[in-house]
């Protein structure tokens, strides 16, 4: 029987607002890019693309170290990446675990049989720095690793104390940035991180596919006076450097079209600024709060705990969280996520990240989950809007 090739149409999903956990919506500008012709990834003019998104990513990071780029694979390959080349077998490695990122590294640090120190921490809760102290007190460990920006929980770590305390212990601070670069502060050099890692879809508004990573000085060293092979052959960034160094000496295809898009997502970034990309993230993420909360409905997250950037919302009793998710999305065009883990059916998580942090979405989805409430029975107080505006005029 003949093959059909007709059975396949056109990929054609319709226009969403993405205000999940990520990915966030992607400007045009980025699509564009994309579609640029396809060239050698050591073609001279695919060299100085690499090399401008290099220094973009410096500047985002707000980093000078060196060995700055993106690595071939999602958020998680970053993750990856950092301790499968900073770790061998028998270190150390302290790992704060409040969410299921947190969770992620501390199996990844069993999976390379190292000695995991667990620092647990309630969901919805940031790390308490002293439980950290106690936790390296007497040992050497060779990282200490922390999530900034806790997805699965809205989440944000102070790190300053606990950069302080990797100092002290000797020790590598690795953080997880995949929910936070690009949209709040993460000064790498500043705060003093050794590593760092972030995704594409989140904050920078670019499809996912890339993993910007940062070595500091620190790190660098410590790869390079390794024992033993780096046990990924694709992630070793000794192999890697050589290819974003001086070097170009080959290692494997890199995704050209994506690093095209990431170059103009920095690029949209560098444009806008800094600091006031940070003031529209927390503006925006201020107004949908006060529109929730007018509601009648809670946060998860303490305030002085909470991330700008994802909104984790407490879903009252008596609704069904998945009807409501359905509905924003079948009603509205509007993708939220849910809990994850021990959150499973008690949050959604609204995202306000990158291109998708406006007010414009902030003021539609306040309206239409208050519709799709309302809708199901739940009485909604009046005047979400109404706050929500408040805060764009007084901000």
């Amino acid at each position: 029987m003949p093959f059909d090739a007709h059975q396949f149409k056109d990929i054609d999903p319709g226009e969403r607002v993405l205000m999940g956990p990520g990915p966030s919506d992607v400007p045009g500008r980025v699509l564009q890019a994309l579609s640029a012709p396809t060239i050698g990834h050591l073609d001279p003019t695919f060299l100085s693309i690499m090399d401008e998104t290099q220094s973009l990513l410096r500047y985002v990071f707000q980093t000078k170290n060196r060995f700055t780029i993106p690595v071939s694979g999602t958020g998680s390959a970053g993750m990856e990446a950092c301790l499968v080349n900073l770790l061998e077998p028998g270190d150390q490695a302290v790992v704060c675990a409040n969410g299921v990122f947190g969770n992620r590294m501390a199996d990844l640090v069993q999976r390379l049989r190292a000695e995991l120190v667990r620092v647990d921490g309630a969901w919805g809760r940031a790390i308490d720095p002293e439980k950290v102290k106690k936790a390296v007190k007497g040992k050497t460990p060779k990282i200490l690793a922390v999530v900034h920006a806790e997805t699965s929980t809205g989440v944000c770590q102070p790190l300053e104390d606990l950069a302080s305390i990797a100092r002290e212990a000797g020790a590598l601070f690795i953080v997880d940035m995949v929910t936070s670069l690009g949209g709040m502060d993460v000064g790498v050099d500043r705060i003093g991180i050794d590593a760092a890692y972030a995704g594409t879809q989140k904050c920078l508004s670019c499809p996912p596919g890339l993993a910007p990573l940062t070595f500091g000085p620190r790190a660098m060293e410590v790869l390079g006076s390794r024992k033993t092979p780096v046990a990924s052959w694709y992630l070793d960034m000794s192999l890697v450097s050589s290819y974003w160094g001086k070097e170009r000496k080959y290692h494997h295809t890199a995704p050209v079209n994506m690093i095209y898009g990431l170059r103009e997502s920095l690029r949209i970034i560098a444009q806008e600024g800094l600091k006031d990309r940070f003031k529209r993230h927390l503006r925006n993420h201020r107004a949908l709060v006060a529109g929730i909360e007018a509601m009648g409905l809670s946060m998860l997250v303490p305030e002085a705990e909470r991330l700008p950037v994802l909104n984790a919302i407490r879903i009252p009793e008596e609704v069904n969280d998945l009807k409501v998710r359905q509905a924003l999305l079948h009603d509205f065009g509007i993708e939220i996520g849910g809990g994850l883990g021990e959150l499973a059916g008690k949050i959604w998580r609204v995202g306000v990240m990158g291109h998708s942090s406006c007010p414009r979405n902030v003021f539609l989805f306040i309206a239409a989950l208050e519709t799709t409430l309302r809708s199901q029975g739940l009485k909604v107080k009046s005047g979400a809007l109404k706050e929500a505006s408040a805060v764009y005029s007084t901000f």
